[in-house]
């Protein structure tokens, strides 16, 4: 799905006003995907970023907040309320190879904007220039574009680097984009949107040997499957029905596989746990340290857990929820808003934001596209046909956020 022309209806000023620079949108979006930068490389990115900012009249650029991220500010007409209102968007690209075949795919091997960051980028830049043309909001918009969302935590590198110290916002809103629901469309809750993502690994120590004989050994491959199996007993038997909880081990690595007749003496697990609840979280980290060790001595072995939280559940805050759903029921009207949005088991480094101010993550629907498939396929691309819609949403919420008072 890659027309410009939008299917969908929306309405109001600013909708109307950028959807006369789509194709600007759509250019700079695809020229983003072409070229695709992995969390804090994005050197290109950023370059394209402020050669359109500067474009568009911003105020203020500052770069390099949290390695490569930038932070442009909107002054508005009015200034008397002294408020801020950040939207965040993430820059950067997924270390996968892409399979797409369309002119504006990835000219780097191995990268891809798998993600739509592109489009996410875009729809930032495009907000920016009708906020900076217009500038009918009492206050500052600052726009947070930034790097390494994926797995590097950038959101959580630009805080410790004086992101909110230096532009204390009232509250930040940002949003991603959603194969599973159709363009036009809109999604959020007034709570957890997206869990939080921990990583365990598990080291597994026993005697290898010939596996002739296996009695002179301590088997790290049979330990490595008993706690696989145990491990799945956590969700099952330790956590509430009513909660959420997901324990997966996704990688095990023993042995050689040319050896066909040798029994490590070491193995590793590597998986992924995720919760909504902090409570839940404790409580599976304690299950995982408890059944490992346990396991481990059932069978002569001895086994030690790494534990690392590495995003907390993206959580939004109920007034900014229901004030986003509100702008976004401006735009495409009630009936297109889905205010209680079943939460995602993936997770998202925009937790750290709203760990630190109110705001609220939001989901933007774009459909299948033409690959007819969903985030991190190698045949991902983002539909160019919400690029207004998003801009509009996101300059929604800046301008109903921050409204100017009467007689300015």
């Amino acid at each position: 799905m890659h027309t410009t022309t939008p299917r969908y209806q929306a309405s109001g000023r600013a909708f109307a006003q950028i959807a006369q620079f789509h194709p600007e949108l759509t250019a700079l979006r695809r020229d983003l995907h072409a070229h695709p930068e992995l969390g804090f490389e994005e050197v290109y990115t950023v370059a394209r970023v402020r050669e359109a900012l500067r474009a568009c009249g911003v105020d203020e650029i500052h770069e390099g907040i949290g390695k490569t991220g930038l932070v442009a500010l909107i002054h508005g007409r009015g200034r008397g309320s002294k408020a801020m209102l950040g939207l965040r968007a993430d820059m950067d690209a997924l270390p996968m190879a892409e399979h797409n075949e369309f002119p504006w795919r990835s000219t780097k091997s191995g990268l891809m904007h798998g993600c739509g960051h592109d489009g996410h980028t875009a729809m930032l830049v495009g907000a920016a220039r009708y906020l900076a043309a217009t500038r009918d909001f009492d206050g500052t918009a600052v726009l947070i574009f930034q790097p390494g969302e994926e797995g590097l935590g950038g959101a959580r590198v630009m805080i410790e680097d004086g992101l909110f110290e230096r532009w204390p916002v009232q509250a930040v809103y940002a949003m991603h984009n959603w194969p599973a629901m159709k363009p036009g469309t809109v999604g959020l809750n007034d709570g957890a949107m997206m869990a939080a993502a921990d990583r365990i690994t598990i080291d597994i120590t026993g005697r290898g040997g010939h596996g002739a004989h296996p009695y002179q050994t301590v088997d790290v491959v049979l330990v490595a499957a008993h706690i696989v199996t145990a491990l799945q007993s956590i969700v099952a038997r330790n956590v509430r029905p009513i909660d959420s909880a997901v324990v997966s081990v996704c990688a095990l690595q023993a042995g050689d596989l040319g050896a066909f007749s040798v029994l490590p003496g070491t193995a590793t697990l590597v998986g992924t746990v995720r919760a909504f609840d902090p409570a839940v979280q404790n409580l599976v980290a304690q299950r995982i340290q408890e059944l490992c060790s346990a396991v481990a001595l059932g069978f002569g072995a001895t086994a030690s857990v790494r534990y690392e939280r590495i995003y907390p559940a993206t959580i939004n805050t109920p007034a900014e929820a229901r004030f986003a759903g509100d702008v976004a029921a401006s735009l495409v009207g009630e009936h297109q808003v889905v205010r209680d949005l079943e939460p995602s088991m993936g997770a998202e480094d925009f937790s750290f934001m709203l760990q630190a101010r109110p705001g609220a993550y939001l989901r933007l629907g774009q459909g299948m596209g033409a690959g007819h498939c969903t985030l991190h396929n190698s045949r991902y691309d983002f539909n160019d046909e919400v690029l207004p819609l998003g801009a509009a949403l996101l300059a929604g919420l800046v301008e109903q956020g921050m409204p100017l008072a009467t007689g300015l």
